[in-house]
């Protein structure tokens, strides 16, 4: 699959320029939407896709990444850890980075949202022979509210209605509340879902694709996952919407059912080091990014199970995730790093001067970092992992009990690594062990708890998106970190701040319609825990 797009690939890097010039000189190209040579069409659909994996078509595929999912989110979730103190290390301390905080909104925003808009606009009315790319664009409709749950789940409330509207001239626009985004996102994947059809006319549309190669039956279960994903994640301030979401997700084409209907963005070492490559990859490479790749005393101590001492216990992630302490894979002396230590800390606790956690501590796997990995957007095992709170919690109507869904999200979660590497795939056997060893207990919290630490551990390398279960469930129970001169008190991260130029350029609107307080102990709509 890696290699399957190359020719689009190559396209993608001589369109880059066209993509990220100034809106108004694009809009004058685009008067006449006929005129609009159709395979730039499939390249801005394309653009946007490879843009929704670490950003690549914006020209720097490991800065978003980098910046956020891994300097902040990684390290607020405890799967990762850092003896620095600041700058892409910021997160461990609880520190601000203004380029963590800005590039989601830069990134998003100015790059995938921007093609996917213009996409949009030429297949609406009178474009493209009225309906003769309706695919492409209901799959865009998906793909842009995908993008847009995470904007507002970054931030909370921001322009939605008035967003990408500088070609109109609205350079200042006003910020919706998280609720009414949502609201107007359930509208959008219900419609685009129910769209999109192996029956329209769609020439190109297959091979722009480069996430589910025009298999329209996918995009639909990808559709009712957001659906899915956005309804359990009001659950905590709106029970009935959310219970009335969820049946509608789970109805019809259903949510994923399998890990091969998991959405990958294939990577590519060629033509472009800053457009194609993996963008977590890159960051952690070394002599590329070279992001520490050290991990979590919490996450280690998780993996070991019950009894450290003894590996029969293990979750058969710890040596998939860990490529073992300085070359030694025996899982019984595998050891995170515990989060909040800087050079002085971390001497004292291990007791050795000038300490180096890279040969005293767990390293993520290098398995994991090839520049030619695939970028997973979602996964499988969240959509049985959320059947299972749904059905536990009582939250609309869910076929099968909670058990059958967290077991068969345990085993999709364990088994989905396959796509990095051959080596890290995970035997039936080793799953039916692990879920023996560790029943699930049907009803109350502990049974929410397995649930919400089972999702926690399926979204490693997706740390944003683990950071936000973790600020809806509060599973599992982290032990937060108070470093001296921390911006939060000791209190792990809520949101993003709004970016340094948005508040330069359209104070007003975030004074009247934004997200307050603007700090990181600020709250999104639906965090009520």
């Amino acid at each position: 699959m890696r290699y399957i797009y190359k020719f689009i690939f190559s396209g993608l890097a001589l369109l880059i320029p066209l993509v990220g010039c100034d809106t108004n000189k694009l809009h004058d190209l685009n008067i006449n939407p006929q005129a609009l040579d159709e395979i730039n069409m499939n390249f801005l659909f394309s653009a946007a896709q490879l843009g929704a994996a670490s950003g690549g078509s914006e020209g720097d595929n490991r800065y978003i990444d980098w910046r956020t999912n891994i300097g902040y989110c990684s390290y607020w979730v405890q799967h990762l850890a850092n003896a620095g103190g600041g700058g892409l290390a910021s997160g461990d301390k609880y520190f601000e980075n203004v380029e963590s905080d800005n590039a989601p909104w830069e990134f998003i925003y100015g790059g995938q949202l921007k093609n996917l808009n213009e996409v949009l606009k030429q297949t609406g009315e009178g474009g493209f022979e009225e309906g003769g790319k309706k695919n492409t664009r209901e799959a865009a409709r998906i793909l842009r509210a995908f993008l847009f749950q995470r904007l507002t789940d970054y931030y909370g409330n921001i322009p939605y209605s008035a967003a990408l509207q500088g070609i109109e001239g609205d350079l200042f626009p006003a910020y919706d509340n998280q609720q009414a985004i949502y609201n107007a996102l359930f509208s959008e994947l219900e419609q685009a879902g129910a769209a999109i059809s192996s029956s329209n006319k769609d020439d190109g549309f297959a091979a722009a694709d480069m996430i589910f190669q025009g298999d329209v039956d996918k995009w639909k279960k990808w559709a009712n996952s957001i659906m899915l994903r956005m309804a359990m994640r009001m659950s905590n301030v709106d029970a009935a919407t959310a219970g009335t979401m969820v049946t509608k997700a789970l109805s019809g084409a259903g949510v994923f059912t399998s890990n091969d209907d998991i959405p990958w963005v294939p990577m590519s070492e060629t033509p472009s080091e800053w457009t194609n490559q993996n963008g977590i990859s890159r960051a952690f490479i070394s002599g590329d990014g070279g992001q520490s790749r050290v991990m979590s005393k919490t996450l280690i101590d998780v993996l070991k199970g019950d009894n450290a001492n003894d590996a029969a216990d293990d979750d058969p992630r710890l040596m998939i995730f860990s490529e073992g302490v300085n070359g030694d894979t025996d899982p019984l002396v595998q050891e995170g790093m515990p989060n909040g230590l800087d050079a002085g800390t971390l001497d004292e606790y291990t007791g050795i001067v000038s300490s180096d956690p890279n040969v005293l501590f767990s390293r993520l796997n290098v398995a994991f970092i090839d520049r030619d990995d695939p970028y997973m957007l979602m996964s499988y095992a969240e959509m049985e992992l959320l059947q299972a709170e749904a059905a536990e919690r009582g939250i609309g109507t869910v076929s099968g009990t909670a058990k059958a869904h967290y077991e068969a999200g345990v085993r999709a979660a364990m088994q989905m690594y396959e796509p990095f590497d051959p080596t890290l795939a995970v035997s039936d056997a080793a799953v039916d062990t692990y879920l023996a060893t560790y029943p699930y207990t049907d009803g109350g919290a502990s049974s929410l708890e397995m649930i919400g630490t089972q999702m926690w551990l399926s979204k490693f390398l997706n740390w944003w998106e683990a950071w936000s279960d973790f600020r809806r469930t509060g599973f599992p129970n982290l032990t937060p970190i108070n470093y001296p001169g921390n911006i939060t008190n000791g209190t792990i991260p809520r949101r993003l701040k709004y970016p340094t130029h948005e508040n330069a350029t359209n104070s007003d609107n975030i004074a009247s319609g934004g997200t307050s307080p603007d700090t990181h102990l600020g709250k999104v709509w639906w965090d009520v825990n």
